[in-house]
């Protein structure tokens, strides 16, 4: 049997919100193991003077428990 656990996590990047995606599962993978996916529960796009600077995502992160 094989329990799962879900995180939120933040991410973001200055080109796309595919890249802060990926980098969120990265960064999230150096410290949780048995990564099995991501739900994208939010995306925000940073503005600064009219002209977009910034991509956010907020996601959820299911990870398998260690025995």
């Amino acid at each position: 049997m094989s329990v799962a656990r879900v995180t939120e996590i933040s991410a973001t990047s200055t080109d796309s919100f595919d890249d802060a995606v990926k980098q969120g599962v990265a960064r999230a993978s150096k410290t949780l193991r048995g990564i099995q996916g991501a739900w994208v529960k939010e995306q925000h796009v940073m503005v600064d003077n009219g002209a977009v600077t910034g991509f956010r995502v907020n996601m959820m992160v299911t990870f398998l428990l260690d025995d």
